[in-house]
């Protein structure tokens, strides 16, 4: 893996852990469900190796984040 690479992955990390994190703020009893979408998404890109769409999946994922950080009442928590 290059440094590109390398980059790259540290990134798709970060927003998993963020939005795992914005998970732990939702309501008791859709946590659960919020995480398991989370990890799917996760599971369904796993194994794309195209640089631009891994850069417009992450930036798609940092908007959703942002909504979903929004609409749980966290603005300036990621």
């Amino acid at each position: 893996m290059d440094l590109q690479g390398f980059l790259l992955r540290a990134r798709v990390l970060k927003l998993y852990r963020q939005a795992l994190r914005a998970a732990r703020k939702a309501p008791h009893d859709s946590r659960a469900e919020l995480k398991q979408v989370i990890r799917q998404e996760m599971e369904t890109n796993r194994d794309c190796k195209d640089r631009q769409k891994i850069r417009f999946l992450i930036s798609e994922g940092t908007e959703r984040l942002k909504g979903l950080t929004e609409m749980l009442g966290m603005q300036g928590h990621c």
